[in-house]
């Protein structure tokens, strides 16, 4: 009896543990990205959403926007990706992270009201990051690199995409 009993107390003791081992069951971001594509700059907007299963497994929806403007022409460029994220959280400032995402990709032209047409297509997007830690519930994301990869009609476009911004922990 007396070793069942402390047994239990062992068990207990250590699900605490487990318990105190907090992490963030949810993540928004949102900030700036900037874009490279065939040799054209391209400034936006980048969110996610990651709901995370545990210290170092979430999956992540990832959204953004990018834009450039030259000659009258207006470009404009949209993803909707979702996938796996991993990240280590055994430093308490900061958080790196690594993803591999894949969905989709819209983009399209126009000029004076008038589109000059559109693509749609699949994306891949892999990469990662580094999150600084301001408070429990929030961060400052210093730097998300990644690599996309759109295809779209037998064609292919590889890009390169810098994120920065905040992320708040739910």
């Amino acid at each position: 009896m007396r070793n069942t009993v402390g047994i239990i107390l062992l068990l207990w003791l250590a699900s605490l543990s487990v318990v105190a081992q907090d992490f963030p069951k949810a993540e928004v971001f949102g900030g700036y990205q900037y874009s490279r594509q065939n040799s054209t700059n391209l400034n936006g907007w980048n969110g996610s959403l990651t709901g995370n299963y545990n210290q170092w497994f979430g999956l992540t929806g990832d959204f953004s926007g990018a834009y450039h403007s030259e000659g009258g022409v207006d470009f404009r460029s949209y993803t909707y990706t979702f996938g796996p994220t991993l990240a280590s959280r055994s430093n308490e400032k900061f958080t790196p992270f690594g993803h591999a995402l894949f969905g989709g990709f819209h983009q399209s032209a126009d000029a004076a009201g008038s589109s000059l047409g559109t693509a749609n297509g699949f994306a891949m997007i892999f990469g990662g990051g580094v999150d600084a830690s301001l408070s429990p519930r929030l961060a400052v994301r210093v730097g998300q690199f990644d690599y996309m990869s759109f295809h779209a009609n037998g064609g292919s476009s590889n890009i390169f995409r810098y994120s920065a911004g905040i992320v708040l922990h739910l």
